[in-house]
Formats: structure tokens, sequence, C-alpha cells
């Protein structure tokens, strides 16, 4: 017999775990120290005074091996054990005994530890082994699965308690199995006995069942499939066994993955790889994709409940259905795509863009082509339809533009809920609709070894600035419309422009279009003038070009002050005070404003010739070393036309002025256009442009001179041609004759002379050349090496704001840029480049 003797010391040290072990199960089935469980009874009483007084006191064994052995221990710890795993009621006392023995034995028992592991591991198959029979004793589906899962959750909450007596074996084990067991105090999760636990009963009765468990869940979910009810909770609780069944604490959904997971998605595949294609033969393709977006949506909530949802199952239960409902049969589906654009069916492309969306990669793809090939068509069948209206008049064409916008734009909004992939989709195709040539095309011509053949560019960059114009300027359009909708056609145009390619050209009319107003003084807003400058400078337009702009309005409002001195300077003298009421001068940088040194010779009246040097004379006085030149193609005024009927003030260019004034001595003589020519000494070019004008004025129903042999252009103009006055000249408003009124002749103020718009056409070529070239130098200082299709990437980058390069211009400046030794090719690899400083 053991000796014991109790003795009181200072020191709160156990000399053995016995009086420091965890509770255990209560004569009720409770549990001392935790929460009542239900079914188990009422947490047990406290501990009383006296045994709490006895925790200073510590218990201290004097060894006897012989006496704690396994042989002589196991039967007193067998009993309890099997109390636990039948779930009996255990005594305190019982527990307690339980742990102490546990300990004595693995502590004192040199191969305690193994029998003691042993001895479990037969107790626990012996029991595991009559629930395999309880279970297998039901036959019926539904009856097999209520047992299995009633005798799983009884042994399953068991792993969790069973365990902790035997902490000491764990310990005992540490190292000498092949357990992960961590260093230190073991875990739930690396206990050897629960680890027991787990792999006796999956090896005893989950391999033996796991196909019926898993063929009768899934006969359950088929019947759910089909409309049949059962309860949810037996599909369920086997989902738990398989998810709670693994003992590898690296991967502790590997059963449930491998088995129940795996058996899911694939009766699931094979349900609808035999129901889809019955319901798409029967019911034919949109009905079949409301059927497959229901199935979808209806299995994903079904994963939710019957999957677990931690481990990435629901989303591959989902992509699995997406393979067998939408991409099996996606040829087929995507075949209505086109047609259903074509016909603007929003709410099918809404299911259609839902399904093909869970398709990867390739699902959206097609429906991409679809729509992009639509708007282009569509856009370039409407513009063709109505070319007659809108290459005629830039309003309708950029109305036209922005309703095809605002059409699609509705559409990829309604069908695809702004998609970015569809948006970029759209504007790809209306890119293509905005720059195409077919309806009218714009030449812009080179000459000389550095221009290449230029392909025919879209003139939509032209018709977008005259619409520019008409907003800004001062005519019956812009005065219809309020200063906020002015702004917001001015927005939209700048919408469009974003889509133009060869923004350059944009530029040079904008440019041309800008100076007439400000010279004629026809703005209607001054302050919207300024605005557009800084709007264009906010979608990306080239800096040098805005800051030109604004140095116009600057030179406008430095020329205002030099006029108001010149009237000043006239009013001093006497002789020529009367013209300071009359004359208004400007004085330009030329720098800012014109393209062309070009003077055009012109004999101006001599009213005009003398009023000259009297302008060069006070700038000089005001400007050393500055020079003087005049642009008389630029120039316009007022003269008083005087006949029988009544006076009338005509507003008239320079060039329409001379002309007119060759009859002020020979009121009723026939000139020939050769006697106008050696009066006026204007080109041929310019003296038919500007006849033309005074003849077939458009807005007038009498014009101010009349011709005869009759043409249908000017150039059909002869020498011998006869122009004289038309005495009987008259305004007619409502269909009466007016005594007085003012008309403007002057229709475009031409800004350059014919052989000056072929050079600013040359210009911005070589300006688009000096562009590219500059672009290519830039990259290659900062990459010093570069390949082929990078350069390529990194120019179309910097340089599409003002143009699209093409592929033959860039091939070309990089062969230039080589000869004259800017760069050159690497000698291995004749597609990369290098820089050469």
């Amino acid at each position: 017999m053991p000796h014991w003797s109790l003795v009181r010391i200072p020191a709160p040290l156990p000399v053995c775990r016995f009086a420091r072990t965890q509770p255990g199960p209560s004569v009720c089935g409770g549990y001392y120290g935790s929460s009542p469980r239900p079914g188990l009874g009422p947490r047990p009483t406290h501990l009383p005074r006296s045994a709490r007084s006895a925790a200073f006191a510590h218990i201290v064994m004097l060894k006897d091996k012989n006496a704690l052995s396994f042989e002589d221990k196991w039967p007193q710890m067998r009993p309890t054990l099997l109390k636990l795993l039948r779930q009996m009621s255990v005594s305190r006392s019982e527990w307690q005994d339980l742990f102490w023995l546990v300990h004595s034995v693995c502590l004192w028992d040199e191969k305690g530890a193994p029998k003691v592991y042993a001895a479990l591991r037969e107790d626990i198959l012996d029991f595991i082994k009559q629930a395999q029979e309880r279970v297998l004793s039901h036959q019926e589906d539904q009856a097999l699965l209520k047992a299995y899962i009633a005798e799983w959750r009884k042994f399953f909450t068991q792993c969790s308690y069973l365990p902790k007596p035997f902490g000491q074996l764990e310990t005992a084990l540490q190292g000498k199995t092949t357990t992960s067991l961590q260093k230190g105090k073991p875990t739930e999760d690396n206990s050897v006995v629960r680890k027991l636990m787990l792999d006796s009963w999956n090896q005893s009765i989950f391999s033996n069942i796991k196909e019926r468990l898993q063929s009768s869940a899934m006969k359950l979910v088929h019947n759910e499939r089909n409309g049949e009810a059962f309860d949810s909770q037996l599909v369920i609780g086997v989902r738990e066994s398989y998810v709670n069944l693994s003992s590898n604490a690296e991967d502790k959904l590997q059963i449930y993955r491998e088995n129940f997971e795996r058996a899911y998605i694939d009766a699931t595949e094979q349900f609808y790889n035999l129901k889809a294609p019955e319901h798409l033969l029967e019911h034919g393709v949109q009905d079949y994709m409301r059927y497959a977006d229901a199935k979808l949506r209806e299995e994903e909530q079904r994963a939710q409940k019957y999957l677990e949802s931690s481990s990435g199952s629901v989303q591959n239960l989902v992509k699995s259905c997406v393979d067998v409902l939408v991409t099996s049969n996606k040829e087929t589906i995507l075949a209505e795509c086109a047609g259903m654009i074509k016909t603007n069916e929003t709410d099918k492309l809404q299911l259609l863009f839902k399904l093909m969306d869970r398709v990867p990669d390739s699902g959206i793809l097609p429906m991409l082509h679809d729509l992009e090939d639509h708007i282009y068509q569509t856009g370039i069948a409407d513009m063709i339809e109505s070319a007659d209206v809108i290459t005629q008049d830039c309003e309708k064409y950029v109305e036209r533009l922005l309703e095809l916008f605002r059409r699609f734009s509705l559409l990829v909004h309604d069908a695809f809920h702004d998609d970015p992939r569809f948006m970029t989709s759209r504007d790809m195709a209306f890119k293509r609709v905005v720059n195409d040539t077919s309806v009218f095309r714009l030449e812009l011509p080179g000459r000389g070894r550095m221009y290449s053949r230029v392909v025919p560019e879209s003139k939509c960059p032209e018709l977008l600035a005259n619409y520019c114009d008409i907003l800004l300027r001062k005519n019956p359009v812009s005065k219809k419309l309020t200063s906020d909708e002015i702004e917001a056609k001015l927005r939209e145009v700048l919408l469009v422009l974003k889509y133009v390619q060869n923004k350059d050209v944009f530029m040079r009319y904008a440019k041309g279009h800008l100076t007439r107003r400000l010279i004629l003084e026809t703005s209607a807003d001054s302050e919207m003038e300024e605005n557009m400058v800084e709007w264009l400078r906010e979608v990306g337009m080239p800096a040098d070009f805005i800051n030109k702009l604004s140095r116009m309005f600057q030179d406008v409002k430095v020329s205002e002050d030099l006029n108001s001195q010149f009237k000043d300077y006239l009013s001093m003298n006497l002789e020529k005070h009367n013209l300071s009421d009359i004359i208004s001068i400007k004085i330009l940088n030329q720098g800012a404003w014109a393209k062309s040194n070009e003077r055009q010779p012109v004999s101006l009246p001599r009213e005009l010739e003398d009023f000259i040097p009297e302008v060069e004379e006070f700038y000089k006085s005001k400007h050393s070393g500055r020079k003087l030149q005049w642009h008389h193609h630029m120039s316009n005024g007022t003269i008083t036309f005087a006949n029988n009927i009544g006076k009338f003030d005509l507003e008239v260019t320079t060039f329409q002025m001379a002309v007119l004034f060759c009859w002020e001595n020979r009121r009723h003589d026939r000139l020939t256009l050769d006697n106008l020519k050696l009066a006026t000494e204007l080109p041929d070019s310019e003296i038919r442009r500007t006849l033309w004008g005074l003849v077939s004025m458009a807005k007038l129903k009498r014009q101010i001179l009349m011709y005869e042999p009759q043409v249908s252009k000017p150039n059909d103009f002869t020498d011998n041609t006869q122009f004289w006055i038309n005495h009987e000249f008259a305004m007619i408003k409502n269909g009466k004759v007016q005594k007085r009124g003012k008309v403007s002749l002057i229709g475009r103020l031409q800004l350059c002379t014919d052989k000056a718009k072929e050079e600013e056409n040359e210009g911005i070529m070589q300006l688009r050349i000096f562009r590219t070239q500059e672009a290519i130098i830039k990259i290659l200082k900062m990459r010093k090496r570069i390949n082929n299709a990078q350069l390529q990437t990194e120019l179309v980058d910097i340089l599409k704001n003002m143009f699209l390069p093409s592929k033959k211009m860039i091939k070309e400046q990089i062969e230039w840029l080589i000869e004259n030794k800017y760069m050159k090719r690497d000698d291995d690899n004749i597609n990369t480049f290098i820089y050469m400083a």
C-alpha cells in the first residue's frame, strides 16, 4: 500500500497535477466549472470552505511503481471511459479519479502511456462498431441518414470532452508518435485522443457507409430540384460530419472537399446535363436564358444552405453550373445577341449580359464585337442617308452625331448597366463613325520628300469648328439661345471632339473662326469666347495652341487702347479731325494671328491709300524697331450706296470695296473682267471670288452688281464677261421694298488666299512631321533604347491629343532620324532603336 502524508508547504507548487486538474463531469452529468448543458442536469454546487482551504496543502506521493502499473489501474479507468463514450452520468469523484489514474500510470509506468493508448483505441473501436450496427439496421435512405447523424453528433460531442482527462497521455506520447503535436501543452486540434477518435470513426464506419450517405443525401437534393419536400437538416447533418471528421490540422476540410463537395457538384452537373438541352430544344433560346438565370440563382441559394460556405464550395458549384447551363450552349445563345441589339431589346440583353458575364474571358467578347459593329453600321448608314443635309449644314451634322451618341449611350446604360467594357466598345465604334471618310473627306496635300502620301481624313473637325462658330458669333441661331443653352451645346461639341483623331485640323479652323469674330467684332458673348478656350485646355488640346488663342484676346485688348490713342491723335489734327469717328485700326501680333507672310496686291481707294502712312507714323512714334504689315484680305469697312430708290449701308471686305470703287466716277458703265483686274490689281482667283460674292449673295433678292452672260460658278467668268451697277438695288423685307437699310456682303471673311491656304495645309502636315520627330526623340532620350512596338505605342499616346500618326509616317520619320544620326538600330536586333546623343 502507498504511504500518504499531508504536509503544509509555503510555496504553492504542486508536486503532482491531481490538485490542479481540470474539472470533470458531476454525478448529474454536468461539467464542473462550466454552464449547464441541455439534458445533462444543472451545474453542481461549489466546494465547501474546508475543501477550498485545502488548496494551500499539496499531496506528496511516495512512489510505488508496482501499485501504479497499467494492469493495476486500467480496470478502475475503463468503467468511467465507457460511461463517457456512452454519454452516461459520471460522478465528480469518478471524473477526478480518471484524471489522477491517467496521470499516475503515464507518469510512473514506463510503458503505461502506449498501453493506455492501445486500450483506449480498442474501446473506441468497439463503441464505433456498435454505433455502425445501429446505423446499418436502417435500410430506408432518410432513416439511415437520421440514425447516422444522431450517432455522429453524440460521438463528435464526446470528441471535445473525452480527451480532457488524458492530458498526461498527450504529454507522454509527445515525440513518440507520428502525430503533429506542438511543443508545449496539447490543444484540442492536435490532441492525440481526439485524432484517435476521429480517425477510428473514419476508418470503421465512415469509410464503409460514406457512399450510401452521399448517395442518400444527393437523392434528397435531386428530389428537391424536382419540387419534392424533405427535411433539409438531413443533408446539412451529413455535410457537418464531413466537415468535422478530418483530423488533419493543416487541412481540416480535406475529407469534406474530396467526398461531399465533389459528390454534390457531380450530381448537380448530371442533373443539368440532362435537363438543360431538353429545355433549350423545347422552349428556344430566349426562354432558355430565363431558365438558366433562374436555375443559377436557385442553385447558388441551395449551395449556401448545403455546402460549407467558408471553403469556396459555393463558388465551385456556381462555376460548375455556369459551365453546364451557359458555357456549353454559349454559341447558340450568343447567336441571338446581334438581333437583340438591332431591335433594342434591352430586357433580354440584360439577361444575356448577366449570363455571359459569368463565363470567364470569352463570354462577353462576342457581345462587345456585336455592339461595336451595330453602332458603326447604324451610324454610317444614318450618315449616308442624310448626307445631302449634313454635308451642307454643320449644325444638323453635329446634332445628328450627338443624337446617335445619346441613343447608343442609352442602349449601353439600359442593357449593360454602363459596364466599362461596353462603354469602351461604344467609344471605339463612335470614334470610327466620327472619323469615317465614306460620307465626306478632307484632303491635306503635301509636297516634297518628307511628305508621305496622305490618307484622306474625316471632315468632322472642320464641321465641329463651324458649329462652334455658329454658336459663338452673332446670328439668328445664337440669338435664340440663352447663355446656358449655348454652353451646354458647346460642351456637347467637346464631347464629340474627344473622338476626333485629327484634332490639329479642328485647331486650324477654330482659330480661323475666332480670328473672324474678333476682327469683325461679331462675338455674341466675349466671356463665353474666353471660357471656350479654357474648355479646350481641359479636354487636352496642346498648350501651345491654347496659349496662342489666349494671346489673341490680349492682342485685341491692347489694340483697343492703341485705337483709342490713334483717334485722339487724329482729333488733334484739324485737317483729319473728321476721320477720328470713322476709322478703326487693329494692330495685332502676327505670330499669334497669321500663318503666312504673303501680302495680297490690291489697288485701294484713294481715301484708304492716304490713310496708311498716318497709321504707320503714329505707330512708329509709340514703338521703335517694329514694322507694320498690312493684311488687306482681313480688313473690312462700310460704304454708302445711293440710288433712285434710297440709301443703303453696305458692309464689305477691302477687296469688295476696291471692286465697287471702280464705278465711282462711271456709275453707268459696263466693265469687263479684264478691266476690273487692271483697276484693282487683284489676282485672277481673288477677283473672281470677290465678284461672285457681289453678283450672287444668297440673302439678297436684288444684287448690287449685274453681269452677263450668266454662269453657274465664278471659274466660268471670261475676260469679256461684263459687270455693271444695279441701279434698281434695294432691300426687300416682307415683300416690300425698303428705302433705307444695312446689309453685310462680307459673308465668310477670307482669312487667307488660295496660295496661303495651300501653304497652311502643308503647314499642318509639316507640323505633324515635326511633332512626330520631336516625340520620337523625347521617348529615346528617356528610354535610351527601345523596341519598335513599344516606341509606336508610346508615340501614339503622346500625339493622340493632336493627331493619330499613321504607321507609314512613323516609319518614314524613324528612317529620316536614322539617316541624320539622331538614332540608330541595334546591331543585333534591327527592331531595337538606340538614342545617339
